[in-house]
């Protein structure tokens, strides 16, 4: 259902991850992405990724 790409919801929210509760903080926004599929969603995204770009914050 969800196809592999470079962003996605978790990513956007919580960035990079190391530890174990981290990793599972992620995978709840994964759900949460999964249960509530939506152009809305895809485009918060899309917005918060260019944000990132354009910004650098949040990259590593």
């Amino acid at each position: 259902m969800v196809r592999p790409g470079i962003t996605g919801w978790a990513q956007v929210n919580q960035g990079h991850v190391a530890g174990i509760s981290e990793v599972h903080d992620k995978l709840r926004y994964d759900f949460y992405y999964i249960k509530n599929f939506s152009l809305w969603i895809d485009l918060v995204i899309l917005f918060k990724t260019v944000i990132v770009v354009i910004r650098g914050s949040g990259a590593k």
